[in-house]
């Protein structure tokens, strides 16, 4: 399972302004098999990052990438893909506008259309809490966009974090979307009224049956993000890999 463990780069985003090179070779030191795609440097060249990739031997699990993007500059978005060696590409974030019955459906739409213009590349959406605030059709606005039909081209990069922080239990929610989420996000919550990000396997969610549900359930990468760190989030990011080695034993 190991070799599906991949770091989230908006976690070192502050350290890749600095350098991508030293930071990919020292995830890789670290033991990641890969790492997501994201909150690269502005003016970065794609071409540098495929050749990191390929010196360090990490793999590439999808790469995030923005509404704007995805609707306005497609062309050059799979051209990225391919460069990295991913078919998925996910939305990552929704503009506060969109935060609305009205924007759920368009973004819904949006996304549909891409994924069909694009078909031998995968389209997943990734959540945040906001997405439980808004109700359509009966259902969450995050179960609406991702409501698992054939006609239905978007697939889930769930976080559980921002699931129980939306008040739902990440175990429970995830059981739709079987074989229709090919990364998940795994992040904690502290172990405390303020429920804030915390390293894998040091706060209150449980990772053991979320592991082992995605061992049955088509899950290639778990894609481990922490939007903010105590201190270094090399550091962190090392806790959290350290831990998940040990739960992987537990799977």
């Amino acid at each position: 399972m190991e070799q599906k463990f991949a770091a989230q780069l908006y976690t070192v985003r502050e350290e890749l302004a600095k350098g991508i090179k030293p930071v990919f070779h020292e995830l890789k030191k670290m033991g990641w098999a890969g790492v997501q795609i994201s909150a690269l440097p502005e003016g970065h060249d794609p071409h540098e990052i495929a050749a990191v990739l390929k010196e360090t031997g990490l793999g590439t699990a999808g790469m995030h990438i923005s509404l704007d993007r995805l609707e306005n500059d497609l062309e050059n978005v799979v051209k990225e893909a391919d460069l990295y060696g991913t078919k998925d590409i996910v939305c990552p974030y929704l503009p506060k506008e969109y935060w609305n019955q009205e924007g759920y459906k368009k973004v819904k739409m949006s996304l549909n259309a891409i994924a069909k213009k694009v078909p031998e590349y995968r389209i997943s959406y990734h959540n945040h809490a906001f997405e439980f605030e808004t109700e359509i059709d009966g259902m969450s606005a995050l179960e609406y966009i991702l409501k698992p039909s054939d006609a239905n081209l978007i697939l889930a990069e769930v976080d559980v974090y921002w699931v129980k922080k939306g008040g739902r239990d990440p175990l429970s929610f995830i059981q739709p979307y079987a074989n229709r989420m090919p990364i998940i996000h795994l992040k904690d919550m502290s172990n405390d009224e303020n429920e804030v990000f915390a390293e894998v396997g040091t706060g209150k969610i449980d990772f053991i049956p979320i592991l082992q549900w995605g061992e049955k359930s088509g899950v290639e990468w778990y894609a481990v993000e922490q939007d903010v760190c105590p201190g270094n989030p090399m550091d962190s990011l090392k806790i959290s890999l350290e831990n998940l080695l040990k739960l992987k034993e537990q799977v």
